[in-house]
């Protein structure tokens, strides 16, 4: 099934510049694995070494937040997740 992902401004460098992305799964967790299969360097953005989400990872699911257990969430055709990421700076 088809689900649109809506990427981060700072992750866009990684998507040829694609503010979405269509990837196919039945959860977030397959959905974000699709999206690392179709731009790797997405993998080292998103997920730790033990295949976790970084702390500054939120992940929203048709403008919700899915926390707790995001990755395990389904979807339905047509959802939207949305890759949040939080910045530091000053």
């Amino acid at each position: 099934m088809t689900v649109n992902i809506h990427m981060h401004l700072v992750h866009r460098q990684h998507t040829d510049g694609k503010k979405i992305v269509e990837v196919q799964g039945d959860t977030v967790g397959r959905a974000l694995a699709d999206l690392v299969l179709q731009y790797p360097a997405m993998e080292k953005e998103l997920f730790d070494k033990k295949g976790r989400l970084h702390g500054h990872i939120e992940i929203y699911l048709n403008a919700e937040s899915a926390f707790p257990g995001e990755l395990k969430k389904p979807v339905q055709p047509g959802d939207d997740i949305q890759i949040v990421t939080f910045l530091a700076g000053g």
